[in-house]
C-alpha cells in the first residue's frame, strides 16, 4: 500500500467558491472580529465555514458540533458535491507576494503516521503534540460523515522531482480567495497519469533518509486526531474491513519543502491578564537573564504597546529560543494565543494586561535535519507563511462507511 494514494475527492459543484472556501480554523483564534466578517460575508451560501469548527469559537460545546454534522449531511443529501473517483488535484496558490506555491492534494495511510515522540514511521509530527488537545478535536470529528483538510505534508525533495514532473489535466477551480488569500487554481491529475504519479512517489520514499517521507507541516493536531479517530474506529471492525476503510486514509496537500515560494514564518506568543513588569520580573527568576547579548545566550523580545524590551538568557533551557521561551510559559501557566505576525502582536498588546513576546524567524532547511536528530520541535514553533496565507478548507472526503 502506498503512503499518498489517489482519492475519492468531493468538490462542491455550482456554488460560488470565493464564499465555500474559508481559512484553516486555528487561525485569527484572538481575532473572533475576522470570523464575524467571514460569516457576513459568506451568508446563507453553502461554505466550509459552516461545517468546520473556527478556535475562536470553540466555547460554543456541542452545539455546534451537532449543528456542523447536519450540515454536512444535508450537504451530501442536497448533492452539493461532484465525486472525483479516484484521482489526485494539483494545486498552484498564488500569494499575495506574486509568487506560486506547489500542492499536490490526495490520500495518506494513518497506518504510516505515528505522533508520539520519538516515532520512526514515515510520516511524522514536527511539533510535539499536546494529547490534551486530542479529545475535543476527536469529539468534532467522530461523528462527522466528511473531513475538510487543513493539513500540509512537507516533503525533502532537493531535486524538485516530484512537483516540477506533474502535467495539468483539466482545470477544476480558478479563484480568489476571501480576505486577501490570494488565488488558487486546481486540476485534476486522474487515470495512468495518476498511477505515474504515485510511482514517482513511491519510488522517492524508498530513498528517504530515516524512513522520514513526510513531515507534517501545518495541522499537526487535525492528523493527530484522525489518527486518534482511526486506531478508535479499528477496534470496532473485523480485520477484513480495515484495508479499506475510508477513516484510515486522510486527505491531505503534500508541498516541497525546497519550493521558493514557501515561507516559514515564526509564531509569536501573547500572554493575556498580565502587566509587563509581573512577567519580566517572573522571567528574571526562572531564568539567569543579562541586559546586553551573551556569547551562548538567547534573546526574547517582549512588547507592551509601544515598549519593546530585550532580554539575553545565559542558560536557555532548548536549542531553540521559541522552546526556552515555552518552558517558561508553560511554567507559569499563564493565560496565552499563538499568534501569526508581529503586527497583530504588537497590536494585541496594546491592551490592558497583555504582554507580548516577538520571535525569530525558524530556517526551513534544516527541518528534516531536526526531525531526523531531535525529534518533533517545540509546539507552535513556525508558521508556513502568515496566516492569510495558510490552507483554505475546499476539497472534502467521505470517513464513514455508506
Amino acid at each position: 500500500m502506498s503512503i499518498f494514494s489517489k482519492a475519492e475527492i468531493l468538490l462542491p459543484d455550482c456554488v460560488n467558491m470565493e464564499k465555500w472556501s474559508v481559512v484553516a480554523c486555528d487561525q485569527y483564534t484572538a481575532q473572533p472580529e475576522y470570523w464575524k466578517r467571514v460569516s457576513e460575508f459568506v451568508g446563507d451560501a453553502p461554505s466550509t465555514l459552516k461545517i468546520v469548527y473556527p478556535e475562536a469559537f470553540l466555547s460554543e460545546g456541542d452545539s455546534r458540533i451537532s449543528a456542523i454534522n447536519a450540515e454536512m449531511q444535508s450537504y451530501i443529501d442536497k448533492k452539493i458535491f461532484a465525486e472525483l473517483d479516484g484521482s489526485l488535484i494539483y494545486i498552484e496558490r498564488t500569494l499575495n507576494s506574486g509568487k506560486i506555491r506547489r500542492g499536490l492534494v490526495g490520500q495518506v495511510d494513518l497506518e504510516k503516521y505515528d505522533f508520539n515522540k520519538g516515532s520512526k514511521s514515515e510520516i511524522r509530527a514536527t511539533e510535539g503534540t499536546i494529547l490534551q488537545r486530542i479529545p475535543p478535536r476527536v469529539k468534532i470529528r467522530e461523528n462527522a460523515p466528511l473531513e475538510l483538510p487543513h493539513a500540509i505534508l512537507l516533503m525533502n525533495d532537493e531535486d524538485d522531482k516530484i512537483m516540477s514532473s506533474i502535467a495539468k489535466e483539466k482545470l477544476l477551480y480558478d479563484f480568489d480567495l476571501m480576505e486577501g488569500g490570494g488565488h488558487i487554481s486546481g486540476w485534476l491529475i486522474s487515470g495512468m497519469m495518476a498511477d505515474a504519479l504515485i510511482d514517482r512517489i513511491d519510488a522517492f520514499a524508498t530513498n528517504a533518509k530515516d524512513n522520514l517521507v513526510f513531515a507534517v507541516g501545518d495541522g499537526n493536531h487535525s492528523l493527530a486526531t484522525a489518527k486518534t479517530c482511526w486506531e478508535n474506529i479499528k477496534k470496532t471492525i473485523s480485520a477484513d474491513e480495515v484495508p479499506n476503510h475510508p477513516a484510515r486514509y486522510c486527505l491531505v496537500e503534500i508541498e516541497n519543502i525546497h519550493d521558493e515560494a514557501l515561507e516559514f514564518e515564526p509564531i509569536h506568543r501573547v500572554v493575556f491578564d498580565q502587566s509587563f513588569d509581573s512577567v519580566a520580573q517572573e522571567l528574571k527568576k526562572y531564568y539567569d537573564v543579562s541586559k546586553t547579548p551573551t556569547d551562548s545566550g538567547q534573546e526574547i523580545v517582549m512588547v507592551c504597546g509601544d515598549k519593546t524590551e530585550s532580554f539575553y538568557i545565559k542558560n536557555p533551557s532548548s536549542g531553540l529560543t521559541v522552546g526556552t521561551l515555552q518552558n517558561f510559559l508553560d511554567a507559569m501557566g499563564y493565560e496565552l494565543d499563538y499568534i501569526h505576525g508581529e503586527d497583530v502582536v504588537r497590536n494585541l498588546s496594546k491592551r490592558d494586561n497583555t504582554v507580548g513576546f516577538i520571535l525569530p524567524c525558524p530556517e526551513k532547511n534544516s527541518l528534516f535535519e531536526t526531525v531526523i536528530s531531535d525529534g518533533a520541535l517545540p509546539r507552535k514553533t513556525f508558521s508556513m507563511g502568515e496566516a492569510n496565507e495558510k490552507r483554505f478548507y475546499l476539497e472534502a472526503k467521505k470517513i464513514k462507511k455508506c
